[in-house]
């Protein structure tokens, strides 16, 4: 199993979610984060922004869908063509283990 955690621009959340559950993959955690990344943060005037606003989700998948998701991510979160500055992050993990509570049940 997989761990994707893709920390995205708010503003792209709802199409990659779409995308995500509309390509088969229905589960996933959302949560607002902040943060700066290489670029430091942004100046708007005399104002420095070091922490800003951002949304990572997380979607556990079998080892043979991680290409899928993350394409489906890379696609979705990128702003213009060729992307810009601040678009997010993917990281990509092993799961050694997933159980559901109710169940008891191991594995996805």
């Amino acid at each position: 199993m997989i761990l994707v955690r893709a920390i995205i621009r708010p503003e792209r959340t709802g199409i990659v979610l779409s995308e995500l559950l509309a390509a088969g993959f229905p589960a996933v955690t959302k949560m607002d984060v902040y943060g700066r990344g290489k670029q430091k943060g942004i100046v708007i005037g005399d104002i420095q922004y070091d922490e800003i606003p951002k949304e990572m989700l997380l979607i556990v998948v079998n080892d043979e869908d991680k290409d899928d998701v993350v394409k489906i991510i890379m696609r979705n979160a990128r702003t213009g063509e060729k992307g810009n500055f601040g678009d997010g992050r993917i990281f990509v993990s092993e799961v050694l283990d997933a159980y559901t509570i109710s169940t008891a049940k191991q594995g996805l």
